[in-house]
């Protein structure tokens, strides 16, 4: 029989050699990812009852299974990321400062949905080949990712560590959609097919804005980033109305003005004004009437 056993002791050499390579710290362990893709899936039972092949008899009792289980996994895993992050912390305070946590996120979920019911609205009325809004919550793969950016969202601007990029990845993963807790989005927000968009950290989007596959709003390179530019205004402003066609890829701290269309396959790099048509990347900027969009 085959004994992987003398492999043993130069693995672990690994870890004796790259300090940082063990995740474990005292007895506090990492939030754990299946329950982070477990806590995903509850949100979006939570927001839209039904609409995942579940059939609620009464919305009271639905809602509130689902509410219970959702805030269970979110308290939960507040707790482990809080205690991770801080050594000092310890169970008890770390679970009373998760219950804190809890209740704010808890208490902005209503206006979440709110929200979340005008991202699906805005895909119907995008997208001629949807039937109803509900083959948009049922089908559309951004609405997933909306639903867990929006509360990673208010998780990261709470300060939570870890939960809310965890959310992220796992959605990233499972939709190819990779929008960074940090960035602000507005309402009626659509993603049409989804693939491949990537939303930076500092990123700012306006209300009625809509994307196309493949489009990135990123940073600039720069030599020496680090944790310099933590925090600082490094991605696009996207401002009200604007559409973005596929593929295109818009850097660094710019704004897109209200309005305006980026035609697919354009890199743009500077501040492009309100009611502007690109068709190539800073060599062809016209002004013409918003009816322009294509569809």
């Amino acid at each position: 029989m085959y004994d992987p056993s003398r492999f043993i002791d130069p693995f672990l050499d690994s870890f004796e050699r790259t300090k940082n390579a063990d995740f474990s710290r005292k007895n506090c362990p990492l939030p754990c990812m299946e329950d982070i893709i477990t806590l995903n899936s509850c949100l979006m039972k939570l927001f839209f009852p039904g609409h995942l092949g579940d059939n609620p008899k009464r919305l009271r009792n639905a809602v509130q299974y689902q509410m219970e289980n959702t805030m269970h996994l979110i308290y939960d895993s507040i707790s482990l990321a809080l205690r991770y992050e801080n050594d000092e912390l310890g169970e008890e305070e770390g679970n009373r400062k998760a219950a804190e946590y809890a209740d704010k996120i808890a208490g902005k979920l209503p206006e979440i949905r709110r929200i979340l019911k005008t991202d699906a609205q805005a895909g119907y009325r995008g997208d001629p080949a949807s039937l109803s809004v509900h083959e948009v919550i049922l089908c559309y793969p951004y609405m997933k990712a909306m639903a867990v950016h929006r509360v990673a969202h208010l998780m990261h601007t709470l300060g939570i560590p870890l939960l809310p990029r965890m959310m992220s990845e796992a959605v990233h993963s499972e939709t190819g959609i990779d929008i960074h807790p940090g960035a602000t989005i507005g309402e009626s927000f659509f993603i049409d097919h989804g693939t491949g968009v990537s939303i930076g950290e500092t990123t700012v989007i306006g209300c009625s804005v809509k994307l196309y596959h493949g489009v990135t709003l990123g940073a600039l390179s720069v030599e020496d980033h680090g944790a310099s530019l933590g925090g600082r205004k490094r991605h696009p402003t996207i401002e009200d109305g604007v559409w973005i066609y596929a593929n295109a890829t818009i850097l660094g701290d710019i704004t897109i003005g209200k309005n305006s269309t980026i035609y697919s396959g354009t890199m743009i790099t500077q501040n492009i004004p309100p009611h502007s048509v690109v068709r190539n990347a800073n060599t062809d900027i016209s002004i013409e009437p918003t009816s322009q969009h294509l569809r």
